[in-house]
């Protein structure tokens, strides 16, 4: 591929990588995972916006909607009380930058890589990203000061960036190409409830009725900024 064609994977992958990924970690030292995820969970409303400004996407009254009523249900799953913690203002502003930047992303991605193969497209922004992030965490990091990883280090490491990052990505690029990339930075409202399932089945978790009714709020948002449940209940009316 010519240098040229890296361009866009560098832009995508600064956006949807290196820096939201680099803001939300920062952003962890100073507030606690749960308020995190939650501030994670303002992604799609940042996407709606940032489309709605490049006049990419319809501001749609019905689409906001159910974006603040899927927050409001990550709210109520993962529960809002949070104690206060030194640089917590700081925390919470980074976090909201990566989300921010998410939306870009999503914009980049829907102008750059319109006919980019989804394999492709994952592909190549990892690569870029991946060169990126050696660089920081080379100069940050200093990796080679480190404990050598054993195997359930490597394993770990291993099945998040195959299925959570390479697998994913693939499927992320797919839907930006056939149902636009608000639509697809909706799934940040289904990972909590996605981890909250995983740990009842995998680790015996117990799940309470805040967490269920959390889920069944973010349901009815998704329903809502389908909009297909909603035109079907006005025909049957």
């Amino acid at each position: 591929m010519a240098v040229a064609g890296w361009k866009p994977f560098v832009v995508i992958g600064l956006l949807n990588n290196v820096v939201p990924f680099s803001l939300i970690v920062i952003g962890q030292t100073f507030i606690p995972s749960g308020l995190a995820s939650i501030l994670n969970a303002t992604t799609p409303l940042f996407t709606v916006l940032v489309m709605a400004a490049a006049s990419e996407e319809s501001l749609h009254v019905r689409r906001v909607a159910g974006v603040a009523l899927g927050l409001i249900g990550v709210i109520l799953l993962r529960g809002w009380g949070v104690e206060t913690r030194a640089g917590q203002g700081l925390g919470i502003v980074l976090c909201l930058g990566g989300a921010l930047s998410y939306g870009f992303a999503a914009l980049a991605a829907r102008r750059l890589l319109k006919d980019s193969v989804p394999l492709g497209t994952a592909t190549f922004q990892l690569m870029a990203s991946t060169v990126m992030m050696a660089v920081v965490a080379g100069v940050a990091e200093q990796p080679w000061r480190l404990a050598v990883l054993g195997v359930a280090t490597w394993s770990a490491v291993l099945g998040l960036a195959a299925l959570s990052t390479a697998l994913a990505y693939i499927v992320f690029f797919q839907i930006v190409q056939r149902s636009g990339a608000s639509n697809v930075m909706l799934v940040t409202l289904l990972i909590p409830v996605t981890a909250i399932l995983l740990g009842w089945l995998a680790l015996g978790e117990p799940i309470s009725a805040r967490e269920i009714a959390g889920a069944v709020v973010i349901g009815c948002a998704l329903l809502v900024i389908d909009g297909r449940a909603l035109q079907l209940l006005r025909r049957s009316a």
